[in-house]
């Protein structure tokens, strides 16, 4: 159920006669149709009424219902449903008066499976769900590398890919350094293999003690029977574990639980969050909510909680640095998420509110640092107005840069910044075609107008000023598009090599009177202009890398019509690897028992398609 009003003004009270008192979700929109807040209520009409009470209302919030042009109202059943609801629909909208968590991707998870004959371990991430068992969330990539680093000291399953591990005709360097068991080509027995699976598994599920048991009494069977070799293995085995588990344990911990702790200083916040899983901590990280003007600690972390969880493994228990007012509300949105009871508390004693005042501290660090970085970029940016003559201090800066290999696969890349930084969101590469390979000024002019269209049109914000990393070519390039777009008015600079290419020497050039200048090598404008043109460099290279990567010449024969395992592995043996069968012709292939002068063509083929 929905009940909406439009118009040029807002019409507060025929709007309020037709509004539900009901719990609720309702989206203010300004006369752009763009949502600008989203709220939830438990009754919907006094809610709704109380913006426009005037009571307890900051100027911030004034200036947000000065801009209302139409509220759009969606009824539930409960005001559980309604948080669920306002949940979903900031994370839809982003809308820009609510306080917003911009980090919202995947988190990384160790995934074995189990299905396979010879199970691996390796780290996952993203929605799509491959069959076996999972473990995690960790909080970040290196903290899942560390974990499946340990895990091959003590356990020795393979990691690699399944079609690295189907080509194999010798044992890898995994083997000599005794991370794996080579079972690529045989040297340990399904039974055994799946020994060491089976003790990764209780080892990833947290049974880390009852895992050293176990490994104690292979010992001393081992022992017993005089095989020595595999005694001091467990022997080995156990030292690793133990050292391992007094690393990570959190004393008095066995379950499932993450700490949160938030810091706050005008209209920044900070929240710090530390992961443990089975009485391990499996690390931290720390979040910066976007807040459109001040909010108490109690909003911050219960709009923290309502927007982190949902997609994501809950556990048990979440203690909390500060109380919140709707305790028992988040407590039953995040229960229902979680397929399980979810206890939210504050109130802790002892070791454990010793680890909340932890969270607390590094919150309150990472808040100084975010801030100093802030004021330190504010200066800079007030700097670059004064460097480049500007009336008004930037608000949103862009540059572009242009990667290639001789001519070949040229990518660009279009970065953004402002006063907060880099605003990684709004980044975007442009794979170039259809231009004479090596022409830098083409491609820029391919990029710019693709960019800027979608600028004109409404769909991205417009810089104050955009940067160029090249010299006059570049810029009379990107003049004339621009030109075209009927977008002259743009503020546009290049940015010039120095002589022997030192930072520091850069020359900047004024695209109307094309003069050319430098700024002292002290100069925080200066800073912040090296800062944009290495930030657009590194993406522009590393989008070229990635497609130089894709356009590689294959180095698996997976895929190959007609050729089956057992062809491959003959194949494999007759050469001694991939490298050599690429460099065979068709009449080698072709002696190789079953392969066919046909087939020996597609091989052929596979490995010089992109030949020109």
């Amino acid at each position: 159920m929905a009940e909406t009003t439009q118009d040029k003004t807002f019409d507060l009270e025929s709007f309020l006669k037709t509004l539900t008192q009901r719990p609720g979700v309702y989206r203010m929109l300004d006369e752009t149709g763009d949502v600008i807040y989203v709220g939830k209520a438990k009754n919907l009409k006094k809610r709704v009424l109380s913006y426009f009470s005037g009571k307890e209302v900051s100027p911030k919030q004034q200036a947000m219902v000065a801009r209302i042009r139409s509220i759009d109202v969606r009824v539930t059943h409960t005001e559980t449903e309604a948080l669920l609801l306002e949940s979903q629909l900031i994370k839809r909208h982003r809308p820009r008066y609510n306080i917003t968590l911009r980090d919202d991707k995947s988190y990384p998870a160790i995934h074995v499976s189990t299905q396979q004959e010879f199970p691996k371990v390796t780290v996952h991430r993203g929605s799509k769900q491959p069959i076996g068992r999972y473990f995690g969330p960790y909080p970040s990539a290196s903290a899942v590398r560390e974990s499946l680093k340990l895990i091959q000291k003590v356990f020795p399953v393979r990691q690699c890919r399944d079609s690295y591990f189907d080509n194999r005709t010798r044992p890898c360097l995994e083997y000599q350094i005794e991370r794996c068991t080579a079972p690529c080509v045989g040297f340990i027995s399904k039974e055994d293999y799946a020994m060491d699976v089976r003790d990764t598994l209780m080892f990833l599920d947290g049974d880390g003690r009852q895992l050293i048991d176990v490994l104690a009494d292979r010992m001393e069977k081992a022992a017993l029977s005089l095989a020595f070799e595999k005694a001091a293995r467990y022997r080995d085995q156990i030292s690793t574990l133990r050292t391992v588990l007094e690393k990570q344990a959190v004393h008095g911990e066995q379950g499932d639980l993450d700490i949160i702790a938030s810091a706050i200083e005008g209209q920044t916040a900070c929240i710090h969050i530390t992961f443990i899983r089975g009485g391990q901590q499996m690390g931290d990280r720390t979040y910066f909510p976007v807040m459109p003007y001040d909010h108490s600690e109690s909003q911050v972390l219960e709009a923290f909680l309502t927007q982190y969880y949902p997609g994501k493994s809950i556990p048990r228990e979440i203690i909390l640095g500060s109380i919140i007012d709707q305790r028992e509300l988040v407590e039953e949105v995040l229960s229902q998420l979680a397929g399980h009871a979810v206890r939210v508390t504050s109130r802790v004693r002892a070791e454990r509110a010793r680890r909340v005042q932890l969270a607390r501290t590094n919150a309150q660090t990472a808040l100084a640092t975010k801030l100093a970085q802030r004021q330190s970029l504010k200066v800079r940016f007030l700097a670059l107005k004064e460097a480049l003559q500007q009336q008004e201090i930037p608000r949103r800066i862009e540059c572009f840069d242009i990667s290639h290999t001789q001519g070949e696969l040229t990518v660009a890349s279009c970065v953004v910044f402002d006063h907060h930084g880099p605003i990684k969101s709004a980044y975007r590469r442009f794979n170039i075609e259809g231009i004479t390979p090596g022409d830098d000024y083409a491609a820029l002019q391919q990029a710019v107008e693709r960019r800027y269209r979608r600028i004109k049109s409404g769909e991205i914000d417009r810089p104050d000023i955009l940067f160029i990393d090249g010299g006059k070519g570049q810029i009379n390039a990107v003049k004339s598009i621009l030109s075209e777009l009927g977008m002259d008015d743009i503020v546009l600079f290049g940015i010039a090599k120095g002589r022997e290419r030192k930072p520091g020497l850069e020359m900047l050039i004024d695209q109307d009177s094309m003069r050319s200048f430098m700024l002292p090598s002290h100069s925080p404008a200066l800073l912040l202009i090296q800062q944009l043109r290495d930030e657009a460099h590194r993406f522009a290279i590393t989008g070229h890398r990635q497609r130089r990567a894709k356009a590689r010449k294959p180095n698996s024969l997976e895929g190959i019509q007609g050729l089956g395992p057992k062809r491959r592995q003959q194949l494999l043996r007759q050469f001694g690897g991939i490298r050599e069968i690429s460099r065979a012709g068709v009449d080698s292939l072709s002696k190789v028992d079953g392969i066919s002068l046909q087939l020996a063509q597609r091989i052929y083929d596979l490995f010089h398609e992109h030949e020109t």
